[in-house]
Formats: C-alpha cells, structure tokens, sequence
C-alpha cells in the first residue's frame, strides 16, 4: 500500500502542477475550451485517485474545487482574479494534504484543516446553489454498490463492462474501490457479478483477481470523465463503455469481444433492460445469416453500421475515427513510459562508474602485456562501456523547464504582493541537464527571481519617469556552452548601485574607507553573508540570507554565479553548472609524478611552452595574450622543470587561460569521486579519480584556475597603470 500511496502521490502533483499551469493561462486571457477542461480533468484526476485509494481529505478538499471548476466550464460563472487565486491557494493546500503521505499519515491536523475550511469559505460564493458542496461529499456506502437483480433499468444507461486484470489486487487496488467512486458520477440501476474466470477452489491464488462486473449506470457525465473512474488500473483491466440509447449491433459487437459465453451475456442484457430479448434473437439470426453466406466476413464495424442505417454522415465517421486514432496513439506513448526510482538509477550509476575503472585497469594490463588480440579486445570493451556510460546518464537527463515554469506562479504571487505588473519570459526549457542538478538549483533560481523583482524591478512610476515601459520584464534563459549549461536570470531593472553596495560594505566592515575595489569586486559584494543594501525587511528580502546561499549551494554543485550590471537598464546572473556530476570525459596531464584530470569539453588546443622566462606568466598565442598558470607552483610539486612543458589551452565563461604541465597523456574517462572535507577549502581542485593502476588523479577546477589567471592579469594591469600616474606625476 505504501508502493500505492508513493506512485498516487506523484502522479497527484503532476497533475497539480497541470491545474497550476492551466489556471495561470486563464487569468492572462487564454479561453480556450480546452485549457479549462484541462484544469477540471486534473483536478477530477487527482479526486478519483484520492478516492480509490481512499484519502478522503483530499478527495473532498477538490470535490469542492471541482465543483467551482465544473460551473466556470458550463459557462455559469467568469473567471476572476479573486477567483483564480483562490483555486491558487486551493492547489497549494492540496500540495499540503499529499505532503502527509510521506510522514506516513493521511489524516491532516487541525491547523491543516482549518486552512482547507478557510479556502473553501473563499470559494463558497463561486459555488451558487451548490455551495452546501463546499463542506462534504456525499456519503457513500459499499452496501449501495450491490443492487438485486431484479430491479429493472432502462436504456438510457450507460453500459460498463469491466473485467479486472488478474494482478489488481497485487498492486494494491480494490475494484469495489473503483465501483463506490462510480457512485459520485451518477447511479448504479444495475449490477451482475461474473465470476466465469474463477477456477477451482484448489486452485484459485487468493492474491489473484478473477471478477468482472456488467454495470448500467445511469448519469449526466461524459464517456472521458467515466473512463476516468478507472485510470489508476487502466493497464489492469479490459473495459468497455456504451452510450445509452447504443444500438443493438453495438451490444452484439461487445458481446463477441468478451470471453464469457454469448448467450449468457445477452441473458444479462436483456435482464439489465439494455435490450429486449426479441430485439436480441433478432440481431443474433441477422449475423447468424450474414455468416452463412461469407464466413471469412468479420462483423462491419460500428462506424459502417451507422452509415448504413443513415445514423451519421460518413465524414463524422472519418473524423471520429481519426481523432480515435489520434488518442490511441498518445495512449500508446504514455504506456511505453515506466516509472523508475531515483535511486535505483543512482546505483546504476555507481556500478558503471565502477566499470569504467574496472575498464580502464584491464585496458591498461592489456598494453603492458603486448598482446595484440588482447589489446584489440579491450579497445572494444572500453567503446562499449563508454556507450553504456552515455546511455546511463542519458536516463537522469530532465529538461530543465520542469523547473522553470514553476516560477510563473511566483511572478503571478510577487507581482501582486509588491503591487508591479511583471512579466516572465523563458528561453531554453528544452534544455537537458542531470536530474539531481535539476533538484538542487531550485532553491538558489527562487532567491535570484524574487530578487530580480523585489529588487530589480522599480515601481510602476519610477519606470514610467524613466521612459521605461511600466510592465517588467524578467527572463529566465537557459542553454549549454562548452560543455556546461548555464541559466540566466536577466531583468531589466534600475540595476545594482555600486556606490550604495560600497558603503553599506563599510558599514558591516567588510571594507575600509579609502579601500579600492574594481566595479566588479564591488559588486561580488552582495554574495557576502548576511550583506544586504535594503533598510526595511519585508517577506520577500532585506535579512541577507539570500545571495550567499545561492553561491554557496551553486559552489557546492561545482558550478559558479557571476553578475554583470548597468545602472539603469538592469543586472544579468549567470549560473554555470556541469552537465553531470558523475562520469565525465576528461584530459589527463602529468606534472612530476602526479596526474591531472582536464573537463575535456573545456579544452581547446594544446601547445608547446618554448621561450618563456620563470618570472613571466603569460604568452602571446596568436596575437592574443594568454595568461597561464604553472602546476608545478600552484601545488608546489617537488623537482626540476622538464626540458619541454606543454600548455593546454582553455575556456570557461568566455575566457581563455593556459594550464602549464610537464606531460599530455590523451583522453580519460573520468568517474568523478568527491575529495574529504580536510580539501574542502583547497582553490583549484574540483575532485578526485581512480586511474586504472589504481592511483589517484585530482580533477582541476578550471573554473577557479581560470578566474585566477584572469585575476593576476587584472591586478597586474592595475598596478601598471598606478606605476604609470606615479611616474607621470
């Protein structure tokens, strides 16, 4: 049951996020028919599995909005912004309700309800007549599902034949579950229990489900909103829907497409009142007599029956089959996906990390040997388990747009808190990276977007006086570059002010008046602990908790946060993060007797260091100025400089750096394992490998060695243009 609850639970905030999606769309303007059905399948969704695996406080917390829903579709209400933000706040507590499952509990506390009472109490004047529906469902009772079989129905009922699959009741479902939630669509005028399936008492599988049930119902809903009854155990069950008033050559067809014998199904038929027994005999003959006279001749399907009886226009027909046709296919896509726990995709990683070292050892044995067949041979298994690596990541790879849309609801809830129209766009949403990436920038995304717009964005008439457009914009950007992705948070703002961050870093005495700071050592000022240049707190900012906790959780993803800013026109984050965090190909080097693993999608070119005096760290690579950092003195390796050194040439964020080592030994596929917490602090290693002797190699953090280089360039300049003012003068 647990299993149950799990895989409901997932699928329930799947379809939140849907109704999310949906009701933001109708507030800015969408009024498609479609878009609103949407919202109310999602929530009918989540209230029928609520119901079938009966948590009953999430099945009547939606039934109420479902209600609400139900009215705005049938066109008896209009959508309104206090409307909206009220089913809003009813998703949300509905995100509450299914966030008990995983405490264990499914009863919520009193707090818990009193907020669901709260927002129901805000709903209640969208509800008209039906507001007594605001407070509970109707009762139902297992005992009204049975019904004698005598009691007569008439064929204005729908017709339902449900045979469930023999694993129903393995995987947790209670088909008489199935049959009480029926019961809120409408009424059960006739019920037969089969049990033609059920074998001998000795050797029936007391886990096993061997019922199938003939059902008249009669109710106002949609064939789609009864077919939904049975979602949760759709792949588990044969099930046949027939609208009332059907045709009697409709019955037949269903009747022959059923495993129990023909004239017991059309007893049962006749029985529920569906079809009298000469209407039956007759149609039976009919087929029996078209039989007869072309015995490889298959029943006409229902769509030709209706053409001859001049039921429908044949080009209805050709549309019905085509939109089935259409569905089918979406079906068939839905089922070829198969839901897999994270974690059994984290050990899958590992045991290929693993292979890849196992790999590289056999690889390596193999060339010491001299075997040719031998080397040979292992050539071919390091391809093939570098094809298995790449399908392995490939399977945690999420677009990242999962993530992003999310925050359409911020802006919508900030906007309005803040009283600034504001708009967010996104760019890029297709763009894949690791799923555990995915998981944990959420948090440093919604301190950077709500900063943007508490911050960034100026009210209504400060951008009115500065010939701005009143509307904000915020833009979410996404996309891949060298090997990393990188994701923008852009506004179009007033911008950082410098001088303001100058002086409340003299304040917290983080600086000393009279210290000199480059605009962008300024501006790296708000990463700082509990730096923050707002004067009133408010619920959205001004403790300073916000921006060293991004840094400090990008940091922790390998990955840096860099900010670019204008006064006046707004400020540009940029997060660079790696694709994976787990297997990479990489570039090994050797300084001394130590090895050095290179992120290969940051290399560009490697070239040979000739003419280069020990005091200088920069060459001119083609007319450009390449500023270069040595390994040997970074990490104080012990011996004498070889007669050759080597520069491998790299790129990060647009710039370009030299990482100076004594050998170039090719590619590697590197499994990347984390350093213990004594190197936590150690600037310019990223990680450690396992090569195939077994040694280790440290895996450089190009990003830091990058930004070093860049550093003592720039400081470099600086000092010569004082040397230069000082001469002058």
């Amino acid at each position: 049951m647990d299993e149950v609850l799990s895989v409901f639970s997932v699928e329930a905030r799947e379809q939140l996020e849907a109704m999310e999606s949906g009701l933001m769309q109708i507030e800015q303007g969408d009024h498609d028919a479609e878009t609103l059905n949407a919202v109310f399948r999602a929530a009918h969704t989540i209230k029928g599995g609520a119901g079938v695996v009966e948590i009953h406080a999430v099945e009547g917390f939606t039934h109420v909005l479902e209600n609400v829903l139900d009215r705005l579709r049938n066109g008896e209400i209009e959508a309104s912004g206090e409307m909206i933000s009220a089913l809003l706040a009813g998703c949300d507590h509905i995100g509450a309700l299914l966030g008990l499952i995983a405490t264990g509990t499914v009863e919520p506390d009193e707090e818990l309800k009193a907020a669901g009472d709260a927002i129901a109490e805000r709903l209640r004047p969208f509800l008209g007549g039906d507001a007594a529906a605001a407070k509970s469902l109707p009762e139902t009772d297992g005992a009204n599902v049975e019904r004698s079989e005598g009691e007569a129905a008439t064929n204005d009922c729908w017709h339902i034949s449900v045979r469930f699959g023999r694993n129903v009741l393995k995987n947790g479902m209670d088909p008489l579950a199935f049959l009480r939630y029926l019961l809120n669509l409408g009424e059960i005028a006739h019920l037969t229990t089969l049990t033609d399936a059920l074998p001998p008492a000795d050797e029936m599988d007391p886990e096993l489900c061997y019922l199938g049930f003939e059902i008249s119902f009669r109710s106002h809903a949609s064939k789609e909103a009864i077919e939904r009854v049975f979602d949760f155990c759709r792949d588990d069950c044969d099930l046949h829907i027939l609208p009332p008033n059907s045709k009697v050559e409709e019955f037949l067809s269903l009747i022959e497409s059923l495993p129990e014998e023909t004239m017991r199904l059309g007893e049962i038929l006749v029985k529920s009142g569906a079809v009298t027994r000469e209407e039956l005999e007759t149609c039976l003959r009919r087929q029996s007599d078209a039989k007869v006279g072309a015995e490889d001749t298959a029943t006409p399907p229902l769509g030709n029956i209706l053409i001859q009886q001049n039921s429908v226009q044949p080009e209805i027909v050709e549309a019905a089959a085509a939109k089935q046709k259409t569905v089918s296919e979406k079906k068939a896509a839905e089922a070829s996906l198969i839901r897999i726990h994270a974690d059994k995709l984290d050990q899958l990683i590992d045991l290929v990390g693993e292979l890849v070292i196992a790999g590289a050892s056999a690889n390596l044995l193999a060339k010491k040997s001299g075997e040719g067949a031998l080397v040979e041979a292992t050539s071919v298994l390091s391809r093939l388990v570098e094809s298995i690596r790449d399908s392995a990541l490939q399977l945690r790879m999420v677009q990242i747009g999962e993530t992003f849309n999310r925050f359409h609801r911020v802006a919508r809830d900030v906007s309005k808190e803040l009283n600034k129209e504001i708009e967010l766009v996104i760019n890029g949403a297709e763009t894949e990276l690791d799923k555990s990436v995915v998981e944990k920038i959420g948090d440093p995304l919604m301190h950077l977007v709500r900063n943007a717009m508490d911050h960034g964005i100026e009210p209504a008439a400060v951008r009115a006086a500065a010939g701005k457009p009143t509307k904000g914009r915020v833009e979410l950007n996404a996309f891949h570059d060298s090997g990393s992705i990188v994701i923008e948070v852009v506004d179009d703002g007033g911008g950082l002010n410098r001088d303001r961050i100058y002086q409340k870093a003299i304040e917290k005495g983080l600086l000393q008046p009279g210290d000199s700071l480059s605009d962008q050592e300024v501006v790296n000022l708000i990463f700082e602990p509990g730096f923050s240049t707002v004067e009133k707190v408010t619920n959205l900012s001004g403790r300073g908790v916000g921006m060293d906790v991004v840094r400090k959780n990008i940091t922790a993803l390998r990955g840096s946060v860099d900010v670019k800013t204008e006064p006046g026109a707004g400020s540009r984050f940029t997060i660079r993060l790696p694709l994976t965090l787990a297997i990479i190909d990489g570039f090994l080097t050797g300084v001394g007797r130590a090895s050095y693993v290179i992120p290969l999608d940051m290399v560009i070119e490697c070239i040979e260091l000739a003419g280069t005096s020990g005091d200088r760290d920069y060459i001119n690579l083609r007319g450009e100025v390449l500023p270069f950092v040595r390994l040997r003195e970074l990490f104080e390796v012990k011996g004498e400089r070889p007669a050759r050194e080597n520069v491998v040439v790299v790129q990060y964020a647009g710039q370009k750096a030299g990482i100076v080592v004594d050998q170039l030994l090719g590619e590697f596929q590197t499994v990347i394992k984390p350093l213990g917490s004594l190197f936590r602090h150690m600037r310019g290693i990223g990680g450690s490998t396992i090569l195939g002797s077994g040694e280790v190699a440290l895996i450089l953090d190009v990003q830091a060695l990058v930004s070093r280089s860049a550093s003592s360039e720039e400081h470099a300049a600086r000092n010569s243009g004082r040397l230069l003012e000082a001469h002058g003068n």
